[in-house]
């Protein structure tokens, strides 16, 4: 079954304890999701990403972009420049992920029309 634990590493996101839920938790939430998706057709600025996730604050954007940042699955690049530029990169497993949030974000698309009967039925 997808999603079970895998007993090679020991991983179980069902289980309260499990590192790995804390993760899910950061990757499936709002600006978690959008962001990694936002993310992979390549680097973005801080401002680009924030206009590209359509209705993240500024301090949303910040805490989430840290807390990937902080889980390696994405690198931020500070140029040393002024007025500062900061990019923002998905690391290997950070790509990985987000190609996961793409999948879901394409089965969501395929299946709203489905959806919008449903609740213009409800």
């Amino acid at each position: 079954m997808t999603g079970t634990a895998d007993e090679t590493q020991g991983y179980d996101v069902f289980a309260t304890r499990c590192p790995s839920r804390q993760t899910l938790e950061t990757v499936t939430g709002r600006w978690g999701a959008l962001t990694l998706a936002a993310l992979v057709d390549g680097p973005l600025r801080f401002g680009a990403l924030r206009r590209r996730v359509d209705g993240v604050s500024e301090k949303m954007l910040s805490q989430t972009l840290k807390l990937l940042e902080a889980d390696g699955l994405l690198t931020r690049t500070d140029h040393g420049t002024a007025p500062p530029m900061v990019d923002y990169a998905l690391t290997d497993p950070g790509a990985l992920v987000a190609d996961a949030v793409v999948r879901l974000v394409d089965a969501v698309y395929a299946v709203q029309p489905a959806v919008q009967q449903a609740r213009n039925s409800a």
